[in-house]
């Protein structure tokens, strides 16, 4: 079996192995990227693209937790969950109950804002960076209340969003109409978020960070990682026909990450959301930015040359494949805001990383700096890549700094 070495090896090509691979090999460090599929091809890829540094509001609220039976056992809401899969998701139900709690919400909210803080414009400065900056828009996201009584509901969050800093705008049924005038009549009213920004063709901009990093000389291992052990100042990742030593391992690789964390003594209640999307082919878009009709919990998403319907939340697994109903659902409730929708061009189901908390895990091992775990960021894991590199670069270097002094 072939052996690499490395200075570093990041496990995982989505966007946030991709980020951290370019930002260490920015700063000069020898890096293989270790990713057994095409780069970028996952969750990266079918995402809404939007740099939601707005979306400060974890999964897990009080408001969900009092209504959790009926979101849960009903097929067709935005937070749902495979029946066949509830044995061994119990434990992270149970943990995703508790992070629900009053308390435990707050506390994830802060979390997330002081992540979410400088999201928008650390992605311009990546996407000028990996010559993405084409690929941006910047018209801002919205949200619809269809009825008075949802608009009022949506208030605690606006509320808390305001007190964190977040620029958004309350909007009457008319100012939202004027906005999106292909939209149609709602009772409840608008949230604008002016300041959002959002990628045109997602897949595309994996692209060009993964030509990015190959340029600045990221070795790309096309292997899927089994292994991780420590040995004497080094690490040891198996493949399934290279073996690579680093002085530092990664473990980027979102849904994925779980079992490689357990394996260096990090156990994380680590579990997957299965995200769903439809694309439609057409030349003009019925909205000009990201709109999310809040009740169903999607997004209408314009980009190059088709509309993306995505969105939704089903826990279950990684091994079942994609949930029809889910699909459907997605499709009636796409319907319903825009009633001409053919069939849909073609669909996707893709795997986010969830933790009961929403909260991402970006923190050396718990047995050393060696290894640092980069993944759970679920919904904002698109959003958090430049931040997440950057942290990641942080901790490296204070673990080099360490291994100096001694």
């Amino acid at each position: 079996m072939k052996i690499l070495t490395t200075d570093i090896a990041v496990i995982g090509g989505g966007v946030i192995g991709l980020a951290t691979a370019l930002q260490l090999r920015t700063e000069g460090r020898d890096v293989v990227l270790i990713e057994p599929n095409e780069p970028g091809s996952g969750a990266s890829y079918g995402n809404a693209g939007t740099v939601a540094d707005y979306a400060i509001i974890p999964v897990g609220t009080p408001s969900v937790l009092r209504n959790i039976a009926s979101l849960l056992l009903n097929a067709d809401s935005p937070l749902a969950i495979r029946k066949a899969a509830l044995p061994t998701l119990f434990p992270w139900l149970a943990r995703f109950a508790y992070e629900s709690l009053p308390h435990r919400y707050r506390d994830n909210t802060r979390k997330l804002s002081d992540l979410l803080s400088e999201a928008s414009p650390e992605w311009l400065e990546l996407a000028a960076q990996i010559d993405a900056s084409d690929l941006l828009s910047a018209k801002g996201c919205l949200y619809l209340y269809q009825t008075e009584q949802a608009f009022k509901s949506a208030q605690s969050d606006i509320a808390l969003r305001r007190n964190v800093g977040i620029e958004q705008q309350l909007m009457s049924p008319d100012e939202v109409s004027r906005m999106e005038p292909n939209l149609p009549q709602i009772a409840g009213g608008g949230l604008f978020f002016p300041k959002a920004i959002n990628f045109t063709d997602p897949g595309m901009v994996m692209k060009r960070l993964e030509q990015a990093a190959a340029t600045a000389g990221v070795f790309f291992l096309k292997d899927a990682a089994s292994t991780i052990v420590r040995q004497h100042r080094r690490v040891r990742v198996t493949a399934r026909s290279t073996m690579v030593d680093a002085k530092t391992v990664v473990i980027a690789a979102g849904a994925h990450s779980g079992r490689l964390a357990a394996q260096v003594g990090d156990r994380v209640q680590l579990d997957t959301e299965r995200g769903y999307h439809l694309e439609f082919d057409m030349d003009e878009m019925p909205v000009e930015r990201p709109v999310c009709p809040t009740k169903h919990g999607f997004y209408f998403c314009p980009m190059a040359g088709r509309l993306r319907v995505a969105g939704t939340v089903e826990l279950g697994g990684l091994s079942a494949p994609a949930n029809q109903r889910r699909l459907d659902a997605l499709l009636t409730n796409a319907r319903r805001v825009f009633p001409y929708l053919g069939a849909p061009t073609r669909s996707w189901l893709g795997f986010r990383p969830s933790m009961p908390d929403s909260v991402p895990v970006i923190r050396p091992s718990k047995g050393g700096r060696d290894v640092i775990l980069a993944f759970g960021h679920g919904h904002i894991g698109l959003t958090l890549a430049p931040r997440t590199a950057r942290m990641v670069s942080r901790m490296i270097a204070a673990q080099m700094h360490e291994d100096m002094q001694s």
